[in-house]
């Protein structure tokens, strides 16, 4: 569970909370009207997020393209209107 303060009182700590963030491993989140407004957390902490953000980005990629090519049916490009298809790139 992460430490909460009013971001008028993490100004006037904000030595000691870096201190609690960095020595006691401690996440701090800064509120502002009991909203949260930002967060520390340590650098590793703050790598685990961005490795675990690109291994959802590369996973979501690598599904987009095993779907392949899809040719619509002809009733669907009736119905929705479409005027032109993409062909893929032509063979010269």
């Amino acid at each position: 569970m992460a430490y909460e303060i009013p971001v008028t009182q993490a100004r006037a700590e904000l030595a000691e909370l870096i201190n609690r963030v960095v020595y006691g491993g401690e996440r701090v989140v800064v509120t502002r009207h009991g909203k949260p407004l930002v967060a520390l957390v340590s650098a590793a902490d703050l790598e685990r997020l961005e490795g675990l953000a690109q291994a959802v980005e590369e996973s979501t990629v690598s599904a987009v393209t095993s779907v392949g090519s899809v040719t619509p049916a002809p009733q669907e490009r009736q119905r929705f209107g479409i005027a032109a298809e993409h062909r893929g790139p032509q063979a010269t």
